[in-house]
């Protein structure tokens, strides 16, 4: 089980495709949390398969699959592609990363 922790509001979750949509959040296409306004801040607990919000994202765990986010990235390995219009920090990295900001791998 995973836990996603959107806005400071934590929910257990089996899923791990997010993506943030004018202030609804879905989880594998099934809506976990709507009504969001402003900035929507997430934070993943556990391997992701893919993300895509406006935001900045910190996943404490690896991103297996295609992540885009408009702001800031911080997580583990990298094994598939991000998109970040602002800096990304991970461990290391397998796939691509394009980032409008700074990149720093710890490995």
């Amino acid at each position: 089980m995973n836990t996603i922790i959107i806005n400071g509001t934590g929910i257990q979750t089996s899923g791990n495709n997010i993506s943030v949509v004018n202030g609804t959040v879905f989880v594998d296409g099934e809506v976990a949390l709507s009504g969001l306004s402003g900035d929507v801040n997430i934070k993943f607990e556990g391997d992701l398969a893919s993300l895509k919000c406006d935001g900045s994202a910190e996943i404490s765990g690896s991103v297996k699959g295609k992540v885009d986010v408009g702001g800031s990235l911080e997580c583990g390995d990298i094994g598939g592609s991000v998109d970040a219009g602002g800096s990304v920090r991970c461990s290391k990295v397998s796939g691509d990363i394009a980032a409008g900001g700074s990149v720093k791998c710890s490995r």
